[in-house]
């Protein structure tokens, strides 16, 4: 089985890497492309939520929507980006939350 590839910001690969994922920090613009390379190579994707915030949305709802492989949004080490709150999401989808 190949490693998990994490996407995200210098500081926050070299934690990952010291996990054992693969890890590249993709330029400004390079995002929707370098999530296209990491999903084609790993079953998992962390995306830190700057990167994911920086993507075209359609892609990264595809990619988060797919089955396989598997997409996650991880916080960033600021926390300066929200991760989006799913259960929040799908509980107003549902109607039980305004």
């Amino acid at each position: 089985m190949t490693a998990p590839v994490y996407l995200g910001d210098e500081v926050s690969a070299a934690g990952f890497r010291l996990a054992g994922a693969r890890v590249r920090v993709p330029q400004r613009g390079d995002e929707t492309v370098a999530l296209a390379a990491a999903r084609a190579e790993a079953p998992l994707v962390l995306v830190a939520a700057t990167v994911a915030a920086r993507m075209v949305e359609g892609e990264l709802r595809a990619a988060l929507s797919a089955l396989a492989p598997l997409v996650l949004i991880v916080p960033d080490i600021d926390g300066g980006t929200p991760v989006p709150d799913l259960a929040r999401r799908l509980r107003t989808l549902l109607g039980l939350e305004e």
